[in-house]
Parts: structure tokens; sequence; C-alpha cells
């Protein structure tokens, strides 16, 4: 049973949103997958609405481009919500039946009486992720918030790994051509304390990363990801 995901993430400037869908896109590839992006903002600033785009399957992809009915919509910062900062309105705009909205904030949002009633309509699962306070707590900035999302939709889908999401962030912030030793007996020391300073970024980013993966599973999000593993036991029994 293939498992296909079309996701539109949805924030503002300055919360690595672009980022957040590369590094999934690269961490579906790294476990084995196949993903696009398509990532589409306006003016390059701080608090501007900013989308992304990411399609993700265990199947090849053939499309591109904007995705106007997700499975899965994430939601960076409950402005999108509350201030309608985002390209897409409302903030649900094309979600499928039994669809996912991960929306980073403390705890449940009040909605508009009838923004309430179309998500259960639609019988959306609403999934609320702490995912700021998360990123504060376990890494001391706010920054790795588009991480603990990362981490979060990981567990949720099962197209991936924290394994290959570590890898992509090393890919990511290192970069695949990054010499970390060579022939001499030691980096230059531009180059070490540079190295030494992303290192420190990616440990940091790769436990926030597990800490949003380790509360969906602790939440019981990762129920789409164990019914398809459920399917494919199921199918496999009865070709044997």
């Amino acid at each position: 049973m293939s498992k296909r995901f079309n996701i539109r993430m949805a924030g503002v400037g300055g919360q690595g949103v672009v980022t957040a869908s590369h590094i999934l896109s690269t961490a579906v590839i790294n476990a084995g997958g196949e993903s696009t992006i398509v990532p589409f903002y306006g003016s390059e600033k701080r608090m501007a609405p900013v989308e992304s785009y990411v399609r993700v399957s265990d199947e090849p992809i053939y499309e591109i481009g904007e995705i106007t009915f997700p499975h899965i919509i994430i939601i960076f910062h409950p402005q999108v919500i509350t201030h309608g900062k985002s390209y897409t309105m409302p903030f649900y705009f094309g979600l499928k039946e039994d669809g996912v909205a991960l929306i980073n904030h403390d705890g449940p949002m009040r909605l508009h009486k009838d923004q309430a009633r179309e998500l259960e309509e639609r019988r959306a699962k609403l999934y609320y992720l702490p995912a700021t306070k998360i990123s504060l707590e376990v890494s001391g900035m706010d920054l790795a918030t588009n991480m603990a999302l990362m981490g979060a939709i990981g567990c949720i889908t099962g197209l991936t790994t924290i394994e290959a999401l570590e890898q992509a962030v090393k890919d990511r912030f290192l970069g695949k051509g990054f010499v970390v030793s060579g022939g001499t007996a030691a980096l230059d020391s531009v180059v070490e304390r540079k190295f030494k300073k992303k290192q420190e970024l990616i440990e940091k980013n790769v436990a926030v990363i597990k800490a949003g993966w380790d509360f969906a599973a602790k939440n019981g999000w990762d129920e789409i990801s164990k019914a398809a593993k459920k399917a494919e036991a199921a199918a496999a029994a009865a070709k044997a």
C-alpha cells in the first residue's frame, strides 16, 4: 500500500518555513522515499506570509507546484490563523477529509464557529504542538521551532526517520562538500571554529527534532503511519 501526502506549510518570515520544507523533503529521500518542494513567498522580511508546498511519498512523484488540496497543513505561527497571515485563506482551505492540521500552539485555539464547524465536517484532526516552547526548553532558542514541527510530521507520516532527519540537517548546515579533516595536522583555526559552531547548531536542532517526534508519538499522532503499516502487513499476509 503506497503512502502519499501533500503538505502545505504556512508561517511568517523568520521562522524557517522554507528551510524546514527542504529538510523534510531531503529526509524523506534519505529514508528511501520521494519528494518535491515549491516555496512561495512575497517580500523577504520578518513576519511576512510564507508558504511552502511539499509532496512526500514512497512511490515516484510526477507533480510539482502549488498544493491546493493538501492531506496535511502545518501552521508555524498562530497569526496565520488569527491575523490571516497566509496566502491561502481560510488557513484550512482545500484540506482533504480526514486531513491533519499540525499547529504550533501551546493548546487548542479558539476558532471562529464557522471554521470549527467546517473542520468538523471534514473530520479534520487538529494537532497542537507547542513547538516554540519545545525549542526554547530543549535548545535555549526559538529558532528551532521549525525543527520541532518537522520531527512531529516525520512521526505522523512515517515516511522518514530521526536518523534521516538528522542527516538532512547536516546536509543543510554543513553542506556535503564541507571538509572536516585533511592532510594537515589540524584544520585552519577559523574553519575549525566555524565548524564547531555549526556542529553545536546541528546538535541543538536534532535534539529539538527528537523532542517534537516524541511529543507526537506520546500523543498517538502516528496513527496514520501505524495504519499504513498494518495495511502493509495484512497485504503481505494475504499474499503468503
